[in-house]
Formats: C-alpha cells, structure tokens, sequence
C-alpha cells in the first residue's frame, strides 16, 4: 500500500486529488494538510511513503517544507513531489535543492498522475530530462563548480550519475554500460550515498551544477 499525504490550501483541489487516489487499488490518503507546517506535523504523526506538497501555500510553503522534510532522518524515506500550476514554475529548481524528489502539473491527465505518484513511490526521479535541462538552463544562474563532489565517485559512478541525469532508469543504465541492473542499481546508491543525494533526482541536479552534464554552451569537466 502507497501511503499519501496531500498539502494544498485549496481544500477544492485537496478533495479532488484524494478522490482520484483513494478510488486506486494499493494506494491510500493518510493525512491532508492546508500548510506546509501542517503537512510536516502530519508526516511525523504518518510516516507517509510519498508527501504531495503544493509549492504555494499560507505561512510554511511547500519548499520550507520540503526542507523540514529533508532534514528530519525519522522522514527519511519520505519522497517528497510538488505540486505546480506551472511546468517552469519559479520555485521548482529550488524544491529540488531543497530534496524534493520531483514536481507534477496540476493541470496532468488522471492517468498520469497516478502512474506519477507509484513512480515516485519507487524512488525515481519524476523529471523528464527535457524538463531538467530548462530548469537548469534557467534558474541555475552561477556557472558549475568543475568537478565539485566528483573526486568522491568512481568513473562507473559517475557515468551511472551521469545518464541518471538524462533521465534513464537503472535497467536503461545497465544497457548504455553493459552491466548488470544490480551492479547499474549499486552504482546509483553508492553515488547517493557518497554525495549524500537524498534521492535521484538530488543526483540529477549534482550532475548539472558539478558540470558532469553540462549546461548549454558550457564544456563537461575533465
């Protein structure tokens, strides 16, 4: 069973999404909050699997919240996913930083955001690289740091981090380096946990801001 727990401070847009994921076999809504200080109490309180969060909210907003998330290790296994009115939103490249684990449009098809939600619930990223690469291009202001972190990975994980960035899974991974999708999968966790990447997508945004994938017009470092 997914365990969801849903913050907005619409209660329109709160009643809608919890109709369409309770009427879902195996996922189910363990707590609403109206505030992201709310919606931390209640993640302590639920330990949900996955916490959907509005990005604007009253008082706590959904990154301040995401990042109270982030650092309490009892929510460690918590995968936080924004919620936005906009596919650029503003703010989403900072929830990211912040340890989000990826962002949904509002406005996505039902279908798709129940596939969405289980993805998320797995531990992937929900970013497709087209995405990625504008919110990097546009919000990531400062140049890469040349090889920042990258002393702590192995070339195989960095090549893992590297094609994790362009938005391929583990299996996809084990293709493009001939390996195993157990040795692809440690590859990934070894690279998160010496970068201490709460998730993929913590991964995706190291790659670019180290320049191990590079920015338009920007070389990758030796």
């Amino acid at each position: 069973m997914i365990r969801i727990l849903l913050a907005d401070d619409q209660p329109l847009i709160r009643s809608g999404f919890r109709a369409l994921l309770d009427a879902e076999d195996g996922i189910e809504v363990v707590a609403e909050a109206a505030d992201g200080g709310e919606a931390v109490a209640l993640a302590l309180e639920h330990l949900p699997d996955i916490a959907l969060l509005d990005v604007r909210m009253p008082g706590v907003d959904g990154i301040e919240a995401t990042r109270r998330i982030a650092a309490q290790p009892a929510l460690a296994a918590v995968h936080v996913v924004i919620l936005t009115n906009y596919g650029l939103d503003e703010y989403v490249f900072e929830a990211l930083r912040a340890g989000a684990a990826g962002f949904l449009v509002k406005d996505i098809r039902p279908e798709d955001f129940l596939h969405a939600v289980r993805v998320a619930a797995r531990g992937d990223a929900l970013l497709a690289p087209s995405i990625t690469r504008k919110l990097i291009d546009r919000y990531v202001t400062q140049p890469p740091v040349p090889g920042a972190g990258l002393a702590e990975l192995t070339n195989r994980e960095r090549e893992a981090v590297a094609l994790v960035a362009r938005g391929l899974s583990n299996d996809q991974v084990a293709d493009r380096m001939v390996i195993s999708p157990l040795t692809a999968k440690t590859h990934v966790n070894r690279a998160m946990a010496k970068l201490r990447a709460r998730d993929r997508a913590q991964l995706v945004v190291f790659a670019y801001e180290s320049g191990l994938v590079p920015q338009a017009g920007r070389p990758a470092p030796a």
